[in-house]
């Protein structure tokens, strides 16, 4: 049994609730994290394509802490795309989606200091390293960040 499969299968203790995410949801905001990082790798080092990768941190950072249910694409996404979508077949489990979210933030704050630090080409990288992620989860379904949260539990549970 798949791990998103578990998830839809088992409860939220406190509400009830299903456990697990619509994948759908992920996949929504990572296709406007895209569009906002291709914004940020054409106009950079503008000002103010600094300050939008700034904004992308601050939503990163977000749904890496606060969880991706709760950032404000998620909450786009449940009241302007999901309705008008067929229910999920199943749902996600929302650990592996945060996970990507801190390797985002961590692309996000490292485009940052480049920028900054005046080293433009390191800024650059990290945003086009980002987008890359970004666009396979978009346009593949293919999340990154997730493929590396569930490779780590792997090795860490082996290694056990």
């Amino acid at each position: 049994m798949s791990q998103s499969t578990a998830a839809a299968r088992s409860t939220s203790p406190s509400t009830g609730a299903p456990a697990g995410i619509d994948p759908r949801g992920p996949q929504f905001n990572a296709s406007v994290t895209a569009v906002v990082l291709a914004v940020i790798l054409v106009a950079a080092p503008h000002p103010a394509a600094v300050a939008l990768l700034g904004l992308q941190a601050v939503l990163f950072a977000w749904g890496a802490i606060a969880g991706v249910a709760r950032t404000p694409l998620a909450w786009v996404f449940r009241a302007a795309v999901r309705p008008r979508l067929a229910p999920p077949t199943e749902l996600e489990d929302p650990a592996p989606p945060r996970f990507a979210q801190a390797v985002g933030l961590g692309f996000a704050l490292v485009g940052l200091v480049g920028f900054l630090a005046g080293v433009d080409t390191l800024g650059l990288i990290a945003v086009g390293m980002a987008l890359v992620a970004a666009l396979l989860n978009a346009v593949f379904r293919f999340c990154l960040g997730c493929e590396m949260y569930l490779l780590g539990k792997r090795l860490t549970t082996r290694a056990a």
